[in-house]
């Protein structure tokens, strides 16, 4: 009973030495409240001088479905045999070139990337979107302190053999910063069949004539590439076609000619015209089914184009004023004065400790 009641006078004394030990460490910050005060001032200084002159970043989104186009080496069965006689594939056009990953690979490559850069501005003929690019990120400057002459450089124009290796070298390391930087490419989320390209710098115009150009220079490579081998099919198939028909007029005309230059043949010499006549009339015929399944394999290569042209249709595209990471200044002054603060606070206990444990 003796040993129960000390226990419970030592869990008071606990509880009491903590309590003013609480006290004690309360009343220490609240003695040093100037410091901790001149700390949130300074946090706060700092966040809204941070907000005020921060760089601006834009952001330009364009959003689209892509639907690729269905092969064509299913629907073509028995036509194939003739026209690979006649040195024509009507297969499919190879639907797996830029599948996947592929595509956003493509909007990321050299070739799509520096010719969208030397494009005119739309908001201003006279300027590339390497213009813009160049007084967006101050290249200029660097120059002048490096190599004067590149300042002479007109990404529009033909370059003299002497700039020639610098101009591609800066090609390829804007290429690099864009890629880097500036541009991101993928889907709008993983369940999403939606593509989103996003390219942020803190030019405005740039972000949106840049995300705007390379949209459309990548699709139309894309249809362009995807549709290639049978537009070249049907030209082969046109030709042909064309050719055949022109014969087989001329052999019709042929007979017609020899019809008319004996009117008043004599019946024993009917060889004269007979023979030419006839001549005419199978090689007309020959050319006629020939025409026939020529005429036949190249509308089902029109068909099968059609089914192949990829679909890409827009779902957003970037409009000014476009998005920003502008931050409120108020929010950032009281944010950054907290964590000032807390930081000053910290500091205080972690001084009182130390000192605490050296008296000790």
């Amino acid at each position: 009973m003796k040993d129960k009641h000390s226990q419970l006078r030592g869990d008071e004394m606990s509880l009491k030495e903590f309590i003013l030990k609480t006290q004690s460490w309360i009343k220490y910050l609240f003695s040093k409240w100037y410091i901790w005060m001149i700390a949130g001032l300074m946090g706060g200084i700092t966040g809204f001088l941070y907000a005020k002159y921060r760089t601006i970043e834009y952001t330009a989104t364009t959003t689209f479905v892509l639907e690729t186009g269905e092969s064509a080496g299913g629907g073509l069965g028995q036509m194939a045999g003739l026209a690979a006689l006649a040195g024509i594939d009507l297969g499919g056009s190879g639907g797996g070139i830029f599948q996947g990953d592929n595509l956003f690979e493509l909007y990321k490559s050299r070739k799509m990337i520096e010719a969208v850069l030397l494009h005119k501005s739309s908001s201003d003929s006279s300027l590339t979107l390497m213009d813009r690019y160049i007084s967006m990120e101050k290249l200029e400057d660097k120059w002048k302190a490096k190599k004067p002459e590149l300042i002479q450089l007109d990404f529009s124009k033909k370059t003299p053999a002497n700039l020639q290796r610098d101009r591609d070298s800066i090609l390829q390391a804007v290429v690099k910063d864009i890629n880097k930087n500036n541009l991101t490419v993928g889907k709008l989320d993983k369940k999403s069949g939606l593509i989103k390209v996003d390219v942020k710098s803190t030019d405005e115009l740039f972000s949106k004539e840049f995300n705007e150009a390379l949209v459309a220079q990548v699709n139309e490579f894309y249809i362009k590439t995807k549709t290639k081998k049978s537009l070249d099919n049907i030209h082969i198939l046109q030709r042909k076609t064309d050719s055949v028909r022109a014969v087989m007029n001329g052999n019709i005309s042929a007979a017609a000619v020899v019809v008319d230059a004996t009117p008043n043949l004599n019946p024993t010499r009917q060889a004269q015209r007979l023979v030419p006549t006839q001549r005419s009339q199978f090689s007309a015929e020959t050319n006629r089914a020939i025409l026939g399944q020529l005429v036949q394999n190249l509308e089902m290569s029109k068909m099968a184009l059609m089914k192949e042209a990829p679909l890409i249709e827009k779902v957003d595209e970037p409009v000014l004023p476009l998005s920003d990471d502008k931050i409120g200044k108020l929010k950032t002054a009281i944010l950054v004065a907290t964590l000032f603060g807390f930081f000053a606070v910290f500091g205080l206990i972690l001084r009182k400790v130390y000192i605490n444990v050296i008296r000790s």
